[in-house]
């Protein structure tokens, strides 16, 4: 039951957070912070939280994630093919290398191994993501001022959700 609701919890964001993707707060000093990195950035915890039942859940919640993320963005929310195929790519780049990091870290502590993994897959997935979604239609200062924004805000907003209460498993993660 909880695999479940842990499951649906790292699908729902990642959905959330392609539904806010071209939406932007413009930060006072530099940078415009994606609404959709909001939600964006709990799904990297989410799925290091999924590693408590395994790579195979891991995985699960992966696919589920683009799966439905591609059939809402497509015939509900009529998403444009290019934010889709972004999504798609960065998605599937930045969580597959953030499942492989987390899994080599595996000796270290749970809180030690989200930062690690999110450290270098947020920058990988908001670079991914803003080159492919913006190139040839924002300028390079906005697309810096996007990634600049994104990696930062995903950063303190996963980090926090990494500390609340409940959400590292009591377990160590499985290895497999």
């Amino acid at each position: 039951m909880l695999r479940l609701l842990w499951l649906s919890a790292f699908v729902g964001a990642v959905l959330l957070a392609n539904l806010f993707l071209d939406t932007f707060i413009r930060l006072p000093w530099f940078g415009l912070f994606s609404v959709g990195s909001i939600f964006f950035a709990a799904v990297f915890t989410l799925r290091n939280r999924l590693h408590s039942y395994g790579l195979h859940t891991v995985y699960l919640g992966i696919a589920l994630a683009l799966l439905v993320n591609m059939a809402y963005g497509k015939w509900v929310a009529n998403i444009s093919p290019r934010f889709l195929m972004a999504s798609f790519c960065a998605i599937l780049l930045s969580e597959l290398s953030s499942t492989a990091l987390f899994q080599h870290l595996r000796q270290w502590h749970w809180h030690k191994r989200v930062l690690g993994s999110n450290v270098i897959c947020i920058p990988l997935d908001s670079t991914a993501f803003t080159l492919l979604a913006f190139a040839g239609s924002l300028s390079l200062y906005d697309m810096s001022q996007i990634i600049y924004a994104d990696v930062l805000g995903k950063l303190v907003i996963a980090t926090a959700i990494a500390y609340i209460p409940g959400i590292a498993p009591r377990t160590a993660t499985p290895v497999l």
